[in-house]
């Protein structure tokens, strides 16, 4: 197999307390449900059936008043001052899917209003990231005076003084993390500005669109002699299912009020009247055989949004130009919906094969270039990886070598003569414990711009700093990594016994849901489970596994994941590391796994190693009892001959012991045990019945000569010194 460079995973469970086990039995017993959803809401801090309700019924958190976000008064006044003097108002939004989500909320908001209303997303490749001055003047040349930022304008500085010297007033609303000075504008409206009081930060660019169109709809009930709460409900009735979709996709917190307004907003597309997404979701499940419409929409949860949606809606601004997926949000004749929903999917297609042949490219220069216990954050750049694709790959290389990452391309960049101003468009993924935006303004003197959240940022940067910024970084992350192996930890709920995988507990989990970053989806360590097939999925790129234990088998999916990166084969005892979902076919539920991490059973790693003593034991001359199944005959001998006969056609000819052991005890006639399999490869050796070398320790070569004959294995000396060792052979 390929050997990967590829970092080792801790798994980190916590053992449960007296005190928490306690709580999770009143759980269990008060409110009807099984010990192990009672023992992961205690986890989660909700350890009295009070809490667990409230949690369930989504009453332990509220949605806060959106006038306590730092100056949205002023926001709400100079938007109703732009639509009650018929400004022309543009909104200027980012072309990922929170900014494509709050362009088509704001727009559509506004459109019910009457308003002069127009948007723009920059393109990422000609553009990039954010305003610039020749689109301002563009706005300007069509009589725009008031421009109303949505995820993006925070660091906007120069922007908005330029803006107000051609008379366009600017309002920002934004999420992304701030740098003072703020931009001079009418308003700025950020929870994370220092002088924000709002009580939850962690909203998406489409939160804080939401609670501005919240505001302002609040004001005018009030102004019509209604309830506040009226226009909150209003607001929450017509857009919480773009809110829900841009606030998973950028990987926010789903606690406190995101979690309110995703599990609503989930509700609502379900039965979506939006002639967009409904065809989105129709184009992304009608392969799905045998379901009915009612089944596909079921299924539709904060994953379907975050691995199905998303990306799609993705693909337009990483590909081609993110218009069309506002297009699509926007829609309202169900033909065109169609047109842009397979459009999007065909993107998707090209986005999916562009993101592989980069992280393949990207994987093989890390293996190749890098000393991985000496790099603390991956930098790496390229002329010809296309920008709106490297953020993902980055996102792939953190989650494979446990590690921030940094890929910069200069595609399209302008090159000045060869002296190495031309600027690289970067994208950077991070890790727990370790802020990005703060890493990059250790090197602020060396870059050109940058900005964004704590565990995924861009920047600017010309090609003769590159050396020296990567340099840079990796200090400030080596100073502020804790701990010496940086071994990348995986957080583990609770450990699983094989037969508590069932179908009511997969179904019971899901009254967890929404399930997000702050609310992961429960993750579960199940142990020493029996590989029984390996099948490859997508052509290669995914892995079916069948695993059984005590007589019963499952499913497992491994994604992104091809044989060459598994440890393990047909036959051997593994733990899992892995969620449970419901896999749905015919309108049929069933339960099955999806994997996050696998390695060697520490009982099978145990008896192996205890194989390989007792087989140097026996070596020396040491007896042994007949029921250790040491002892070879010939229908095991032809078994394993016939095994290896088998693989030697499909080209197998390598093995590892271990390797060597599954195959043998594959369909086995009884258990072949490690000195049993290394004494009938010795006897095939001495007899010639196959060709045998061992290019290295525990490692074999066969040669298979399809011999006429039949061998027998009486003959063999070996066969026969071992019999003398058998202490109770009759």
């Amino acid at each position: 197999m390929a050997e990967h460079k590829k970092k080792e995973k801790s798994w980190k469970l916590r053992a449960a307390t007296v005190t928490e086990e306690a709580d999770a039995a009143v759980l269990a017993r008060e409110l009807g449900i099984s010990c192990v959803l009672a023992r992961l809401l205690c986890r989660r801090g909700y350890r009295t059936p009070e809490e667990a309700r409230r949690f369930f019924n989504c009453t332990d958190a509220v949605l806060h008043k959106p006038f306590l976000m730092k100056d949205m008064d002023k926001a709400v006044a100079r938007m109703q001052q732009a639509v009650e003097g018929h400004e022309r108002i543009m909104i200027f939004g980012d072309y990922d899917v929170d900014g494509v989500t709050s362009v088509s909320l704001l727009y559509l908001y506004l459109t019910d209003l009457g308003a002069d209303v127009q948007y723009y997303i920059p393109s990422r490749t000609g553009e990039g990231y954010g305003l610039c001055a020749a689109a301002i003047d563009k706005f300007a040349q069509d009589g725009i005076t008031c421009i109303i930022t949505v995820d993006t304008g925070i660091t906007a500085n120069e922007e908005v003084d330029y803006a107000k010297k051609l008379g366009i007033d600017m309002v920002i609303t934004d999420h992304h993390e701030c740098r003072l000075p703020l931009p001079e504008a009418a308003a700025v409206v950020d929870p994370h500005r220092p002088d924000c009081s709002y009580p939850f930060k962690e909203l998406a660019g489409v939160g804080v669109a939401f609670k501005f169109v919240t505001a302002y709809e609040s004001m005018l009930s009030l102004a019509r002699g209604e309830r506040e709460i009226d226009g909150v409900r209003k607001i929450c009735e017509q857009y919480a299912d773009l809110m829900a979709i841009g606030t998973v996709a950028d990987v926010m917190p789903i606690v406190d009020e995101n979690r309110v307004m995703v599990k609503y907003g989930i509700a609502q597309l379900r039965e979506t009247k939006r002639l967009g997404l409904a065809a989105l979701i129709d184009e992304t499940t009608a392969g799905t055989k045998g379901a009915s419409d009612a089944s596909r929409r079921k299924r539709i949860t904060a994953s379907f949004i975050g691995f199905t949606l998303a990306p799609r809606l993705n693909a337009a601004g990483r590909m081609r130009d993110a218009t069309l997926a506002v297009q699509l949000l926007l829609a309202d004749d169900a033909g065109e919906a169609k047109r842009l929903a397979v459009e999007l999917c065909e993107i998707n297609l090209q986005r999916q094969q562009e993101e592989n042949r980069i992280a393949q490219e990207v994987f093989a220069r890390i293996d190749e270039e890098f000393d991985l216990d000496q790099t603390y954050i991956l930098v790496l750049e390229d002329d010809h990886w296309r920008q709106g694709v490297i953020g993902i790959v980055a996102s792939r290389v953190t989650e494979r070598y446990g590690m921030p990452a940094i890929l910069i391309t200069f595609d399209g960049a302008v090159t000045a003569g060869g002296s190495g101003l031309d600027a690289g468009k970067g994208s950077g993924r991070s890790v727990k414990g370790i802020n990005l935006v703060q890493a990059l303004s250790d090197s602020a003197d060396l870059l050109q711009k940058f900005g964004g959240h704590e565990l995924a940022a861009g920047l600017t940067v010309t090609r003769s700093r590159v050396a020296e910024f990567r340099a840079r970084i990796n200090e400030y992350v080596a100073s502020h990594t804790e701990h010496a192996d940086r071994c990348a930890e995986i957080d583990v709920d609770m450990e699983l016994d094989f037969s508590e995988v069932t179908m009511p507990l997969a179904q019971e989990l899901t009254a967890l849901e929404p399930f997000g970053v702050g609310n992961t989806q429960p993750r579960f360590a199940v142990r020493d489970v029996t590989v029984e097939r390996i099948a490859e999925l997508g052509g290669g790129k995914h892995l079916k596994l069948t695993v059984s234990a005590n007589g019963r088998s499952l499913y497992a999916l491994l994604f992104s994941t091809s044989r060459s990166e598994i440890d393990f084969c047909e036959g051997d005892r593994i733990d899992l590391l892995c969620t449970l979902d419901i896999n749905e076919y015919r309108d049929l539920s069933s339960v099955q796994l999806t994997v996050q991490d696998t390695r060697l059973s520490c009982d099978y790693q145990a008896e192996l190693q205890e194989g390989r003593t007792r087989f140097a034991e026996l070596r020396q001359g040491a007896t042994f009892a007949l029921e250790e199944n040491i002892l070879p005959d010939r229908e095991l001998c032809a078994h394993a001959y016939m095994a290896l006969r088998r693989e030697f056609r499909r080209g197998k000819t390598t093995y590892t012991d271990t390797e060597l052991l599954s195959l043998f005890n594959i369909a086995a006639p009884r258990k072949i045990t490690y000195p049993c399999m290394k004494y009938i490869v010795e006897i095939f050796r001495e007899l010639q019945i196959c060709g045998v070398e061992e290019p290295g320790a525990g490692k074999y070569t066969f040669d298979i000569y399809y011999k006429s004959e039949k061998s027998n294995i009486e003959k063999s000396s070996i066969l026969k010194r071992l019999r003398s060792q058998c202490r109770n052979r009759a």
